[in-house]
């Protein structure tokens, strides 16, 4: 009786899992194209240091004056850190320059974050350690 149980409990738990949508770690050149590199200066509207990646929303004016909302996907919270950015270095409202890849879909104001710069010269990288601005 109690493996009876067992077998249904189990094929109950594995069809409860298909059912499930599947969320697929997404290759950097599905969404990105590193032959589109952006450089983008704006204000930090929000930081969110989440796994599976953390996310950097800025304010960026265009040519005319016009405010576009941009986003740039970075690292793991662990890799920031380990790269020298943490928590509450950056608030809100700070203005920085992001230097990344632009998203494949050219509609979508996003890219992938290669590089932070805040006002006063640091460096915070997607890709290495901290290193001061030249």
């Amino acid at each position: 009786m109690k493996r009876t149980v067992l077998i249904i409990v189990m094929t109950g738990v594995v069809l409860l899992g298909l059912g499930m949508p599947v969320a697929a770690h997404h290759s950097f050149t599905a969404a990105f194209d590193p032959d589109q590199p952006v450089t983008v200066r704006g204000v930090i509207t929000q930081i969110r240091l989440e796994n599976p990646h953390s996310w950097f929303f800025l304010d960026v004016r265009d040519a005319n004056g016009n405010v576009e909302k941009w986003a740039f996907e970075a690292g793991t919270p662990s890799g920031m850190i380990r790269n020298g950015f943490k928590p509450g270095i950056i608030k809100a409202g700070v203005e920085v320059t992001i230097k990344g890849f632009r998203a494949r879909d050219a509609s979508q104001k996003m890219g992938m974050l290669r590089e932070l710069v805040t006002p006063d010269g640091k460096v915070y990288g997607l890709f290495g350690s901290q290193t001061e601005a030249k």
